[in-house]
Order: structure tokens, then C-alpha cells, then sequence
């Protein structure tokens, strides 16, 4: 949209015109403006030219108003408030507010996304949060705009999304308890590279935190079940010789199961590094700030996994 008029207007003199129009005096202006009398004087003169009119006209008892100033204070008065609420410092109070958080993660986000959505509910009651499953196309629906946040474990390097440590996890591999491998303390990476797996397919049916890791030796796991849900996949192997890596958070309630075997995964498969990622576009933004403080918040106090496991 272009604004023909307000192009060639200094809007530096908007403060000055205000003062002028409500003092009616230049002195008494330039000391509310806080300007000195000959800088209000120069910037009269001005508005004179920038207006095409003469604003305060000199009568025995002082000055007063054209037409075209009582015009314009009028305007003024409805305008100045509007902008200078524009170019105010933002605020946010989460107890008044209304906002939509749009966020994303696969079943994993279950280790601690309760107790985010608990705490922004308690704390912004009015305030509305959208949880949206994980798909392949996830990012582009951060640049479109379509979701303002994502959960994900980091298996790459950083795009041009801003993204943030949030705690870490470690692998363990889930068994029968009949299956052959279920005696050893541990796998060894052998082992693991000759058995048969349960794949958690998060991002087209692969585990990438995973994959990605194998992928560097130059090697891959050979996929007997793929599933798409963490929680769908535990009791998947009972009775057979699969065998299941996932993250120790996710294992607690599995550990008394008398037909399971929870083992180390091997040394070669790293931890689990969770992350947060948003938009740049969304850094300054309050709403926001606020959200990713309370993930922060409740991260922080998520226990460790448990050492049994």
C-alpha cells in the first residue's frame, strides 16, 4: 500500500503539532514538547509549509486555531493514542490471555508434554493449545506458519529454524523374555546388526535418531515390524525374536513386565538428544517466549530415567 501523502511528512513534527494545537503558544508548546522556543519556532514554520497553512494565527489575545488546526487536532486526538500504543513495548499476561499454541511432536512428547499442557492451563486459562501429530512435512508446516513449535530428537544439523537443547535420553533395547539374547547383560552391536527389529517409523517409517547413527558406520538395522507409535511398540515383541530400541523415559511401566527384557542398547547408539525448534519469525514474540519458558520450566524437573531399567 502506498501512502502518497505521509511519504514527504517528517513524523518527528507530529509531537510538536500536537503541542502547538492544544497550547496555542509557542513557549508553552516547546517547555511541553520539551523542545527549546526557537526548535518549536523552526518546526511551526514547517507545518505551516508541510500543511499549506497558516495553524495559529496572532489575534490581540494570543493565537488562534484555523479551520484547517481544529480540523486537524480533532484528528490528532483519535490518531496520537492508536500510535502510541503501536510503538509501545508489548506486554504479556498470561492469565489474561487468549492466545492459540500450535505445537507438534510424535508419542514421545508423552514423557513430559502432560505437564506442559497442565501448567499453561493453570496459568492461562483462556489460552487454547493445539497438539498436532508428527508427519513427514513437519518443518514446512513451521515456515508456513502452520504450527509454531515442534518436539523432535536432533539427527541432524541445524536448519535455518531456531532450536533449543531440551534434555537427553538413552537407548535401551526391549525383548522377549524368550528370546535368545535376553541372558546377556548387554548387545553388542553384532548382535544387534544380525537380529531383526521393531522400527518406530517417525519420519518415513525410520527411526532417524537411530538410522542416522547406523547409517555413519555404514550399515543399517533390518526391519521385521514397523510401527508408527512409541506406545504402540513395547509388548510388540512378546514371543518373538524382535527386538525394540527405544528411549529409557518411555520404558518405566514396562520394567515389572515378567515377558520382557529391557538391555543396554549398544555403546555405538547414542543418546537421545530432545530438542525444541520454532521459526525465527517467532523469536520476539511474547505469547511465544512465554510458551517455550514454561517447556523450559517443566523440562527442567523431568526426573532421570530410571537407573534400574
Amino acid at each position: 500500500m502506498r501512502m502518497v501523502h505521509i511519504e514527504r511528512v517528517d513524523l518527528n513534527l507530529l509531537a510538536p503539532l500536537a503541542a502547538l494545537l492544544e497550547e496555542r503558544h509557542v513557549s508553552h508548546a516547546a517547555d511541553v514538547a520539551g523542545m527549546s522556543q526557537p526548535a518549536m519556532s523552526r518546526a511551526l514554520q514547517r507545518l505551516r509549509d508541510t500543511l499549506d497553512d497558516e495553524l495559529l494565527v496572532r489575534t490581540g489575545r494570543g493565537y488562534r486555531l484555523t479551520p484547517r488546526a481544529e480540523r486537524v487536532q480533532r484528528q490528532l486526538r483519535a490518531v496520537l493514542p492508536r500510535l502510541e500504543g503501536l510503538f509501545a513495548p508489548e506486554e504479556f499476561d498470561p492469565a489474561g490471555a487468549a492466545e492459540a499454541f500450535r505445537v507438534a511432536g510424535t508419542d514421545y512428547s508423552r514423557v513430559f508434554a502432560p505437564a506442559v499442557f497442565q501448567r499453561v492451563f493453570r496459568e492461562s486459562p483462556r489460552s487454547t493449545l493445539h497438539f498436532r501429530a508428527w508427519h513427514d512435512a513437519i518443518y514446512e508446516d513451521l515456515d508456513r506458519g502452520v504450527v509454531d513449535l515442534v518436539f523432535f530428537a536432533r539427527s541432524e544439523a541445524a536448519t535455518v529454524l531456531h532450536t533449543e537443547h531440551l534434555f537427553d535420553d538413552r537407548f535401551m533395547c526391549v525383548l522377549s523374555a524368550d528370546h535368545p539374547l535376553a541372558g546377556r547383560p548387554e548387545i553388542t552391536m553384532e548382535e544387534y546388526l544380525d537380529a531383526t527389529h521393531v522400527i518406530v517409523g517417525t519420519v518415513g517409517e525410520r527411526q532417524t535418531a537411530i538410522e542416522r547413527r547406523l547409517e555413519g558406520f555404514g550399515t543399517h538395522r533390518k526391519a521385521g515390524l514397523t510401527v508408527p507409535y512409541h506406545s504402540l511398540a513395547a509388548r510388540s515383541v512378546l514371543g518373538t525374536r524382535l527386538i525394540l530400541t527405544l528411549p529409557a523415559r518411555l520404558l518405566g511401566e514396562h520394567r515389572s513386565d515378567p515377558g520382557l527384557r529391557i538391555l543396554p542398547a549398544p555403546e555405538e547408539i547414542r543418546p537421545l538428544h530432545y530438542e525444541m525448534a520454532w521459526h525465527p519469525r517467532l523469536d520476539g514474540d511474547l505469547g511465544q517466549r512465554w510458551l517455550r519458558d514454561t517447556i523450559r520450566a517443566v523440562t527442567a524437573e523431568l526426573p532421570e530415567p530410571d537407573p534400574s531399567l
